[in-house]
């Protein structure tokens, strides 16, 4: 196996660590190896839709980076037919987007809100 070295917070070092506990795993190496995977498989089946399509995308963010967040929306107001904001503990937003479109914007919408480092958590659901 290649040996790699990455970067990464204390505190998500302390989460893996309690995940690994938690869950089993036998090391670190395991539970990233796991969920690189799972982000893997995620984005395979990202890919595979096709076509018209509705969804919910969830977000979870720092409320400094509400300004990150409306400016990527704008760019996709033609897809997003309903938005909802909502303040969390902790100075975190959560934001749920109801979208209706082509898949392949779907998707790019996806990707600049995954790929602007910004959010905590991001999730895609197509239905």
């Amino acid at each position: 196996m290649t040996v790699i070295s990455i970067s990464i917070s204390k505190k998500l070092l302390e989460e893996i660590d309690a995940l690994k506990d938690e869950m089993g795993f036998s090391s670190r190496s395991d539970i990233i190896r796991t969920a690189s995977r799972m982000l893997i498989d995620e984005k395979r089946k990202e890919m595979d839709i096709k076509g018209e399509v509705n969804g919910v995308l969830f977000l979870i963010h720092k409320r400094e980076v509400e300004d990150k967040v409306n400016n990527i929306k704008h760019d996709y107001e033609d897809i997003i037919n309903t938005q909802i904001h909502s303040h969390l503990k902790n100075k975190n937003c959560l934001e749920i987007f109801i979208l209706e479109g082509g898949a392949e914007k779907i998707r790019e919408l996806t990707s600049r809100f995954r790929n602007c480092g910004k959010m905590e958590h991001l999730k895609l659901i197509i239905i």
